[in-house]
Parts: structure tokens; C-alpha cells; sequence
């Protein structure tokens, strides 16, 4: 298939069929999803049979726990293929119809079983051990009660659990609004380039153009696309402001001290990890705007501008990358990870895994549902070196999710949302490992470490920007403050004055760039980018030193290792230590250094 940023966007049903993922590996027709869902209807009843009396018997919290089970792997088919379906084209209400009622449907079942957890706080210590010497089959259950019991100051009675959950539906209202909003609604301007070609606009393409070389195109591409979520910014604070009223909602009746907390203790993680995380960023502000400096001399500009952030700074070296040629690279570069890993990548790429392509009304991005069918990987792939890691990185996802899926117990599988961006962010730091080693050519190597500075600029940099911002919108919700586009966009300014220094022109446009990130509607989620870029820079540069031992030590303490144990004794076992500042303070240095190998390259 031809990947050319200036043709039109292709229908859904033009995408050839090689290049969709095979939804059909979960359900051969939407009869037979249906059905589950009948299913899934008639089990609520068996969830509800147990209601007072996990707290009996052994067999009876065996019991319940093996049911819940059961209903997490039907789900998990039944969900994805809603939602993956959904995401194919964000246009068809048939197929967001059938989200919501998935939506709907997890409710339904949390409600069920929202007594659970209050019961299995109820049970007495030495009742529970001797419950374990009873059902031996229990043990595999451990962790998780014990991550229940963790959490009893925040665990309601179960009348205030069922209301709780009955209201998770409304808690997710913000973020489908505002992908809604976003994916399907919003609408741009197309630019024209150079020759007269037009050039479409969309969420997909947006970031591409501001790669573009005609610096002419990058700012027709930078002002469209603001415009369009300036008349719109309104309604996008008042979706965010719903958020974070969610979210504080939820902290405050769950008795935690904030929203932060609240969301942090969800995966074991202490609040000081997000604040060291700022404040060691904060300390290396100087660095960002050596780069800055840099990036401006490089481009030979009299003002950087805010479009000008994403362009090569050595245009010369870039080259286009088909599909095949990425699938070609992300294989070799991860061959230092083993044969097994290979294969299985392999067999992604040859079994429809990945849904390559951007369509008219697909869900913009990339990311990677780890299904226990096998994972789903969305993307929507160009011609770029970004797109090459961006396969790398979300093949990363999948197969983390792959062998923990495979290893783990059903309760344990699921790895927390501290280590997920390890496992993504790994891959792409031995991809970049592998494509310098390869290349002889000194314009090529200072493109590499271009990309290289650009990684840590965009996830140590930016996302720990964003995970401020973030932080500043819920302290505002936290402490009664309105939040509408006028505050939003002062926050966002004065972040980007700190994050970017005095050496770039402040476009007034940027201020209004927090209405297109979706990450802001995950909860607290984007601070982990940047900590588990820093973790995986320190597990890359480990495997590439020691070999065999370090590769083991990842594949099978981090790779298998799901949520059987917390995040930091997991990234610990697997050989780097997240409860100290050490990964992202030497991540930071190595972001220095990379800036003066690249300032003497273009000497």
C-alpha cells in the first residue's frame, strides 16, 4: 500500500485486508459476540449468589474468586472486540452504540460485585490463614486480597461500594466526550504545500506535518489545526474540568488526601515518585534550553518558533521508511533480546496483529490492548522514523502483555500502569542502539542522535510537563478553583515558559496544545512515560553491557513477571532501582551529553 502523507485518507473498507488486525481471532461473526454478552447478562446473578458469604468458608471465597475469573477472560474478548471495532471508525454510531453497552455491561458487574471487596476486609487475619490451609488453591489468590486488605481505610461499606460503582459510568463520560470530540467531531482546515498539493489535517497527520521540511507548511499545519480547538476550547475545559471533578469525586470518597494519591495508590506507587520526578526535571532545566539554543542554530533560524520543535534538525539524512523496511529494522534491533522473543514477534506481524493504516474516522495514535487471545496493536503508520519506533514501542506493549498473559495466574496477569511504558520504551531504546551501530555515516548518526535528543525531549521533558499540568488542574478542582479555558490556557503558558526557556518564541497557539492530549483523561497516567523512560534506558543499556544474565533477569523477572509483586520490586528484581532519582537523574546527564556529541557532529 502506498504511505504518502499528501494522498487522501482511504475509506475503511479500501484498507487491504493484510494490514487490519484479525478481529475474527476473538469472534467469527458479531452473532457470536452477542451471545457472550447474553452471557455475560446471565452471570450476574452467579456473582450476586455470593453476596455474604465470602466471609463463610473457604470454598465459598474460592468459589466467588474462580467465578470472577472466568468472567475477567470472557470480558476481556467481549471488550476488546467492542472496542476495537469501535476505534476502526469513530463515525459509526452502530459500533459506539455497542461500546457504550460494554461500558454499561462493566458496570453492571462491578455493581454486582461491589460487595467483594468490604467482605473480604470483614474476614479476621486468622480466619483467612485458615482459610489458606483449607483451599490450598487459594495461595494463588494472596497478592490480590492482600492488595484489598492494603487498602481498607479507602474501602467502603458495600451499600456505598455499589453506589460507587454505579457511578463508574458517569466517571468515564469525560474522557469518551472528549474523544468524541477529538476523533470524530473535529474537524481542520487543509493546508497546501509548496507545489499546490493539498494537505489534509487530522489528528494522525498533524504531527507528521510539523516534521515537514517547508517550514511554510509546518506553520499552515501548527495554525489550522489550533484554530479549529480554539473555537472549540470551551467545551474542551469544561470536559476537563469534568475530570478532575471526577477524579476529586472519587479521592474524597475514597478518603484519600488527593486526587493524586487516590490514583497512585491504585498501583502501589508513593506520591513522592511523581514529585521527585518534577522536581529532578526542574533541576535540569538548563539542559532543555541548551537545546533549545541548539535546535535554533542548527535550523539556521533568526526565531525558533513553537512549529519549529518537531523538524529535523538535520533534514539532509531524512529518509522515508516503508512498513516492511520498519518491520525489517524492529526485528534485528531486537534480536539481543533472543530467538523466543523474535518469534513471537514474528508471529505478530504475520498473524494480523497490528491494524497499520490511518482510515477515515479510525481513532487517532497508536497503542496496544493486551488481549488473552493474543495482543491488538492500532496504529496508523507513515513513512517516518517515528513511526518505526513507534512499532517498536507498541510491539513492546504487546508482547510484555504476551508473556505475562502466558505466566501469570488470570489475577495476577495484568501489569500496573507504573511499569507499562518499560517494556515499549525498552524497545525503542535498543532499536535506536541498533540503527547507530549500523550506520557509518556521520549526517546519518547526527539524525539518529536528532531522533534520540527528540525522544528524551518529547517523553522526559514533555510528559513530565504534562503530568504538571495535570497536576495543577486537579489542585485547582482540589481547592474549589474553576477551571475553564482561560485558566487552563494561563497554566499551560506559564509551563511552557519554564519547560522551554526565553531562546523560543512563545506562539500563543500552544497554550491551547493541553485540549489535544488524550493522557489527560487517564488518571495521572503520563508521569509514568518519563520514569519508565528512565527505567528503560538503565534496563537497555544493561542488557547491551552484561548479555544473557540481564536479558534473563528482564524476560523473566519484568517481561513475565505481570502484578506479581508491586512495580518497584518488580523493576528491582529486573535490575534497576525506581524507588531513588538515580535512572531519571542519569537519563537527564545522558540528555547533555547526547546535546554536545550532536553540537560537535555539526561543527
Amino acid at each position: 500500500m502506498a504511505e504518502n502523507n499528501t494522498t487522501k485518507i482511504p475509506q475503511r473498507n479500501e484498507i487491504p485486508t493484510e494490514y487490519t488486525w484479525a478481529l475474527k481471532d476473538l469472534y467469527a461473526t458479531v452473532d457470536d459476540w452477542k451471545k457472550d454478552m447474553e452471557k455475560l447478562k446471565g452471570m450476574l446473578s452467579k456473582i450476586e449468589a455470593y453476596k455474604g458469604k465470602l466471609v463463610e468458608s473457604a470454598s465459598e471465597l474460592l468459589g466467588f474468586l474462580k467465578l470472577m475469573d472466568e468472567i475477567a477472560v470472557i470480558t476481556d474478548s467481549f471488550a476488546n472486540y467492542a472496542f476495537r471495532k469501535a476505534d476502526e471508525d469513530t463515525k459509526n454510531a452502530t459500533w459506539q452504540g455497542y461500546k457504550d453497552q460494554t461500558y454499561g455491561l462493566y458496570v453492571a458487574i462491578s455493581g454486582a460485585s461491589s460487595f467483594a471487596e468490604p467482605e473480604i476486609l470483614e474476614i479476621p487475619e486468622e480466619k483467612l490463614q485458615a482459610f489458606y490451609e483449607e483451599q490450598s488453591e487459594l495461595a494463588v489468590y494472596k497478592r490480590y486480597i492482600n492488595s484489598i486488605r492494603r487498602k481498607k481505610e479507602h474501602i467502603l461499606s458495600p451499600a456505598e461500594e455499589r453506589i460507587m460503582a454505579a457511578a463508574g459510568d458517569m466517571r468515564q463520560s469525560p474522557e469518551d466526550i472528549n474523544g468524541l470530540l477529538n476523533n470524530a467531531d473535529m474537524s481542520y482546515e487543509s493546508i497546501t504545500d509548496a507545489e499546490g498539493n493539498e494537505l489534509p489535517i487530522t489528528d494522525a497527520s498533524f504531527v507528521p506535518l510539523l516534521h515537514n521540511s517547508d517550514r511554510n507548511v509546518r506553520k499552515a499545519a501548527f495554525e489550522s489545526y489550533y484554530k479549529s480547538h480554539a473555537a472549540l476550547k470551551n467545551t474542551s475545559a469544561a470536559i476537563l474540568s469534568a475530570q478532575m471533578k471526577q477524579l476529586k469525586f472519587n479521592a474524597d470518597m475514597r478518603h484519600y488526601d488527593s486526587a493524586l494519591a487516590a490514583s497512585l495508590d491504585a498501583t502501589e506507587v508513593d506520591t513522592k515518585v511523581y514529585y521527585n520526578l518534577i522536581e529532578s526535571v526542574h533541576e535540569h532545566m538548563d539542559s532543555m534550553y541548551k537545546y533549545v539554543r541548539l535546535r535554533k542554530k542548527l535550523l539556521g533560524v533568526d526565531e525558533l518558533h513553537m512549529y519549529d520543535l518537531y523538524t529535523p534538525m538535520v533534514s539532509e539524512a531524512d529518509t522515508k521508511i516503508t512498513f516492511e523496511e520498519a518491520k525489517e529494522n524492529v526485528k534485528n534491533a531486537l534480536k539481543v533480546l533472543g530467538d523466543d522473543y523474535v518469534a513471537l514477534l514474528e508471529e505478530g506481524f504475520a498473524n494480523r496483529w497490528i491494524d497499520v493504516y490511518e482510515n477515515v474516522g479510525k481513532r487517532s495514535g497508536a497503542y496496544s490492548c493486551g488481549v488473552r487471545k493474543h495482543p491488538y496493536v492500532l496504529l496508523n503508520h507513515k513513512e517516518t522514523l517515528d513511526s518505526e519506533f513507534t512499532l517498536a514501542h507498541e510491539m513492546g506493549h504487546a508482547l510484555h502483555s504476551y508473556l505475562s498473559n502466558k505466566t501469570q495466574p488470570i489475577v495476577d496477569s495484568d501489569y500496573v500502569i507504573f511499569v507499562a511504558e518499560v517494556a515499549s520504551t525498552c524497545n525503542e531504546a535498543l532499536l535506536m542502539q541498533y540503527l547507530l551501530e549500523k550506520t557509518t555515516d556521520k549526517k546519518q548518526r547526527a539524525y539518529l542522535i536528532n531522533y534520540f535528543l527528540e525522544q528524551f525531549r518529547t517523553t522526559l521533558y514533555r510528559q513530565t510537563m504534562f503530568a504538571e499540568f495535570e497536576l495543577r488542574m486537579s489542585e485547582l478542582a482540589q481547592n474549589g478553583e474553576s477551571i475553564n479555558s482561560e485558566s487552563a490556557c494561563k497554566v499551560y503558558h506559564d509551563l511552557i515558559d519554564l519547560y522551554f526557556g526565553n531562546d523560543i518564541v512563545h506562539d500563543e497557539q500552544i497554550d491551547l496544545e493541553w485540549s489535544r492530549i488524550p493522557h489527560f483523561y487517564y488518571n495521572f497516567y503520563v508521569y509514568q512515560y518519563a520514569t519508565g523512560f528512565s527505567a528503560a534506558i538503565a534496563l537497555s543499556q544493561k542488557m547491551l553491557k552484561e548479555g544473557e544474565p540481564a536479558v534473563k533477569a528482564y524476560k523473566e523477572k519484568f517481561l513475565s513477571a505481570g502484578c506479581s509483586k508491586d512495580p518497584v520490586s518488580i523493576l528491582r528484581d529486573a535490575g534497576v532501582d525506581m524507588s531513588t532519582k538515580q535512572p531519571v537523574e542519569e537519563a537527564l546527564k545522558l540528555f547533555d551529553s547526547l546535546i554536545d556529541e550532536m553540537e560537535e557532529l555539526m561543527k
